[in-house]
């Protein structure tokens, strides 16, 4: 079959949802998911009021059933749903349910394989029960860890002759990898619902998938390993604060000067007040693009300047932590290098050589660890601690892209609160 786009509209307001899929029909998307925060948010009054404002689409209703699949088929069907989903880890009983309700109110079939411990084999069993569709589906949630469905794809569409969709974390780089490995139904979700033009973004991604080529994006991308540096170049601490529930803001340091950007790994010292020893040795053994965190004990006098600045730009460091004090404030912000610290004041101490480093600190109420990443700017610094960094660098992704949607949404006309529904939102 022709390769099909299928925009999973997974939002939990019906206006928003309802917006993006005007843009995305605009676009040329093929198919309209109802997606599954929808359907718990709205009830099947989503489908309902997709099917209304698209008649000639076809709508998808991802109702991720488990139980009782043929009144749960035929509630999505009658509400107006072309294509209803099951999931893969329901008993086969569920299964052939829905598939049978299919059969009587009109629907197809599509079981989703996500969290299935072996998909290939499942994927064989679907196929001799009779499904329309399989799924292979890479959650949101390991998607922030790096991983990816292109691997499992290959395996089951070799293995089964039942069209094949794929979902997860799919934008216009690797469209069209999902249709060479296999995808009759490529399944996208936030490279669309979270583009400030959606409807551009679906032309984008349709185009990848009509010339089998990649169309280069900046967003929407998870990554990992060397690659964890430059999303924390695009994403700003706020959306890294915001990614780790609130979290990792390192308390009570500001930065030197206006426009500040820092990232990179941390190497710690530990130094007593006024002791700049241990922070200048620092220098010569950290690696370039490390950011030097330095535990002070919150206090003066001053244990880093000037000179100390041009040790570590000639050792390609990305920038300075103080918790404590910093001096020569006005020649460390000409040279435009990335520092904060707790206290600004001209008196320096004296190097006796007192504390470690490498070892666990604590600055800014928060604990830094050798390895740990450091993203500063204008708001201040955040700590995202190295056994998270993938999963958390990827989630500050997610954050920016949403914000940068909303953002588009209200220079259209709307407010904040409108665009969130705040008042229906709030706790009951």
């Amino acid at each position: 079959m022709k390769p099909i786009l299928q925009l999973a509209l997974d939002f939990v307001d019906l206006s928003r949802a309802l917006k993006c899929a005007e843009a995305a029909v605009e676009g040329g998307v093929d198919w309209l998911e109802a997606g599954t925060p929808l359907i718990k948010s709205e009830g099947l009054e989503a489908v309902r009021a997709l099917r209304k404002r698209f008649p000639g689409a076809t709508i998808v209703a991802d109702m991720k059933i488990m139980d009782a699949g043929r009144i749960e088929v035929e509630s999505a069907a009658k509400a107006g749903a072309h294509v209803v989903d099951v999931l893969g880890a329901a008993s086969d009983a569920t299964i052939r349910e829905c598939i049978q309700a299919g059969k009587n109110y009109g629907a197809r079939i599509v079981v989703d394989l996500i969290a299935v411990k072996d998909p290939v084999a499942r994927a064989a069993e679907i196929a001799d029960l009779g499904s329309d569709y399989i799924t292979v589906h890479c959650a949101i949630d390991e998607q922030m860890e790096g991983k990816d469905p292109f691997a499992t794809l290959r395996r089951i569409a070799r293995s089964v002759s039942v069209p094949v969709g794929v979902a997860g974390g799919i934008h216009s780089e690797t469209a069209a990898l999902a249709v060479e490995a296999g995808a009759s139904i490529v399944i996208v979700g936030g490279a669309i619902s979270k583009a400030v033009d959606p409807a551009r973004a679906t032309a984008t991604i349709k185009k990848a998938i009509r010339e089998q080529a990649a169309i280069p994006t900046t967003l929407f991308k998870r990554v990992a390993g060397p690659d964890i540096r430059e999303v924390l170049k695009q994403v700003s601490a706020a959306n890294l604060s915001d990614a780790l529930h609130r979290g990792g803001v390192m308390a009570g340091l500001r930065p030197l000067y206006p426009g500040i950007r820092l990232a990179g790994r941390a190497l710690t010292v530990r130094t007593y007040p006024g002791d700049w020893a241990k922070p200048v040795e620092a220098i010569d053994l950290a690696e370039p693009g490390d950011v030097i965190v330095v535990d002070a004990g919150s206090v003066g006098p001053a244990i880093w300047g000037e000179l100390a600045t041009h040790s570590a730009i000639q050792r390609g460091l990305a920038g300075i932590v103080i918790d404590g004090a910093i001096r020569d404030t006005w020649d460390i912000v000409q040279l435009k290098f990335p520092a904060f610290s707790r206290l600004i004041m001209p008196n320096a101490g004296e190097p006796k050589g007192f504390g470690e480093i490498g070892v666990p600190v604590r600055v800014g109420n928060q604990r830094v660890e050798t390895g740990d990443w450091i993203l500063g700017d204008d708001d201040g610094v955040v700590v995202l601690p190295r056994a998270l960094t993938t999963e958390y660098a990827n989630r500050a992704m997610d954050v920016l892209e949403r914000e940068n949607r909303i953002r588009q949404e209200i220079k259209d006309g709307s407010t904040l609160a409108k665009v969130t529904e705040l008042l229906r939102w709030e706790k009951a």
